[in-house]
């Protein structure tokens, strides 16, 4: 019996993108080592804002990382709880947290030990106000003086 509207290349297309998902997945846990896990969950843990990046804040090293340490910043994310972490010092770093997070690109932000998303997700918040509404959450926006 055939559903109506099923069309079996869609379905082979599904199934093979279910392979390579599976294959990537795979693939990309031959990298991460104990030590490489710890140091990653010891990284997430080091502040309440945390991203790994290409470069570092003050010189960004790949435009998706200069956008999200901009976003950030436009937010008002208290340097005092953030840190950031420069994958291309250590391509084991680089690769591992990929695999940490289950998500392929870099910069990846975390909020409080939850990974939140890269840089599309990010801009995206940041344009529809979940993310100042997260990092308000967080407690971990500049404090306004009270004066």
């Amino acid at each position: 019996m055939f559903l109506k509207g099923f069309n079996p290349l869609v379905r082979t297309s599904i199934s093979q993108l279910s392979r390579s998902n599976i294959l990537f997945r795979y693939q990309s846990r031959l990298f991460l080592s104990a030590e490489t896990k710890k140091a990653i969950d010891d990284a997430v843990s080091s502040a309440p804002v945390v991203l790994f990046m290409k470069g570092t804040p003050e010189f960004p090293q790949c435009g998706f990382s200069r956008a999200t340490i901009n976003i950030l910043g436009q937010q008002g994310v208290d340097p005092q709880k953030f840190a950031a972490y420069n994958v291309l010092e250590d391509p084991e770093l680089r690769q591992g947290i990929k695999e940490y997070s289950e998500w392929p690109t870099i910069p990846q932000l975390y909020v409080n030990k939850e990974f939140v998303g890269g840089c599309d997700i990010i801009t995206t918040m940041a344009q529809d106000g979940q993310l100042a509404d997260l990092l308000e959450e967080a407690d971990v926006l500049v404090p306004e003086d009270h004066e």
